[in-house]
């Protein structure tokens, strides 16, 4: 695009699909820097797997933003993924799209062209690649949960207000798009729609074993499973433990506690981000955790089956979790109740727990009374506009603010989901100081907000060395 400047596409674009007015002294100054292809936010994907490919494919969709390159362990993935990117750009008229191919990161960062990426690696690898990309002064967006454990969490937030780049989190049911029934039932409890809050009752979904024992296996040539594995322990190869080497479908990484912590922070924080946000503690978080779970055993898989979780809040709001729940959110008032849930709608075609038929007829938005659900006034605490997830993103990397799921956000809310998974593990009752991010007087339960990286190349201490206090 020669005739027409980086700046004045993006303000244009802004201007056409949002109404938005964008003044060029808030753009951050990054994406003007020099022309580049296409005139848009270059943006790179970093994970090339099941959800990478939906992140790229939604960043696609927008003119705002255009993949400019791949990356991931797996060459087969990395070339499945440039393959994607190469259809879709041919299949809008393009003849020449050039698509670089990375299986290392950090050759990615050095890129002084890309001015964004998506990370979507496996949970063990968020903190690594987020916080170095923040460093390199490119905008973010990571999938959920925002890191594997708390110490990551609060790092990678240290580090993304110092270099002053945005971050969005995969928090999907903040935007309009697919699932509206979490932004009316939050914003009507935010509101008091059902008066005070009293009791909120959420279901995650539940994890069951493979049904088979841990086994190694030989390394695909295609895979670097030392890259792969990380900052996590070692261990030997397993398929199952890492992602199908055919297809896309739902990776055992994510039922395999040394990469992912299972149900808690896989779809707890999808719904614990909605049910803080709703009564306004978003920047907060629970004041006591008590838990219970079964753990699995003597499979190939390791994280948690069955859960009970008990969380106090402020102004002694319970938030009660349990397996035996319907997936969603269920606010319970002193004037009535709402319920939220995605119902059929699902990220991936792989997505587990669809709802039995009784419940996909009785919707994803019910109300004890349907007043609850009736137009908020003008006067009403809104939540910011967000029609697309990764349409904000791209809005908000060019207009230099916040997104609709920031930072702040993200952590607090793997905050309380990590606090949930650790009193599962020590089945005791914990207390939480929310302005420390610490446990009160437990040293037992803070040694396991973070964990010692496999190898020193691995830790992301190092890398905060220069971030100012």
């Amino acid at each position: 695009m020669k005739t027409q400047s980086r700046r004045r596409f993006i303000k244009t674009s802004l201007a056409c699909t949002t109404g938005l007015i964008v003044l060029p002294n808030v753009m951050p100054r990054r994406i003007f820097a020099a022309p580049s292809p296409n005139s848009r936010i270059q943006v790179a994907q970093i994970g090339c797997g099941r959800m990478g490919r939906e992140d790229m494919t939604g960043v696609m969709a927008h003119r705002l933003g255009r993949v400019v390159a791949v990356c991931d362990v797996d060459k087969k993935r990395a070339a499945l993924a440039r393959d994607k990117v190469i259809e879709f750009y041919k299949s809008k008229g393009e003849s020449e799209v050039s698509v670089q191919v990375y299986h290392d990161y950090r050759a990615v960062l050095a890129r002084p062209d890309i001015d964004a990426v998506i990370v979507s690696v496996p949970d063990h690898w968020h903190a690594l690649v987020a916080i170095a990309a923040a460093l390199a002064g490119k905008h973010l967006f990571v999938q959920k949960p925002i890191t594997y454990d708390i110490a990551e969490a609060i790092a990678l937030r240290k580090v993304v207000r110092a270099k002053k780049v945005i971050l969005q989190t995969g928090s999907q049911q903040r935007s309009e798009k697919p699932w509206p029934s979490f932004r009316a039932a939050s914003e009507a409890v935010r509101n008091g729609r059902i008066g005070t809050v009293k009791t909120i009752r959420i279901g995650i979904g539940l994890d069951r074993p493979k049904g088979k024992p841990p086994a190694p296996q030989p390394v695909p040539d295609n895979l670097d499973f030392e890259r792969w594995l990380g900052p996590a322990p070692d261990q030997p190869y397993m398929e199952d433990r890492v992602h199908p080497q055919d297809g896309f479908g739902r990776p055992g990484w994510i039922t395999t506690e040394d990469f992912g912590l299972g149900m808690i922070t896989n779809w707890g924080t999808h719904h614990i981000d909605i049910a803080q946000w709703a009564i306004g503690q978003e920047n907060g978080g629970p004041k006591t955790i008590e838990a219970t779970a079964e753990f699995m055993t003597n499979d190939v898989w390791t994280v948690h089956t069955t859960y009970h979780i008990e969380l106090v809040y402020p102004n002694d709001v319970r938030v009660v979790m349990d397996d035996k729940f319907e997936n969603g959110i269920h606010f319970e008032g002193t004037e009535g109740w709402v319920f939220c849930t995605r119902s059929a709608a699902r990220v991936t075609s792989s997505d587990p727990n669809a709802p039995d038929q009784a419940a996909e007829r009785r919707g994803p938005l019910r109300a004890s009374d349907p007043k609850i659900l009736e137009p908020l006034g003008s006067g009403a605490v809104r939540w910011p506009p967000s029609t697309d997830h990764y349409h904000n993103w791209l809005e908000s990397v060019a207009a230099g603010r916040d997104p609709v799921a920031p930072v702040e956000h993200a952590v607090r809310t793997l905050e309380t989901c990590c606090a949930a998974w650790i009193a599962m593990k020590l089945k005791r009752k914990l207390t939480w100081d929310v302005a420390k991010e610490a446990f009160v007087d437990d040293a037992e339960a803070n040694a396991m907000t973070h964990r010692k990286p496999r190898k020193p190349e691995f830790d992301f201490k190092p890398l905060l060395q220069n971030i100012s206090q």
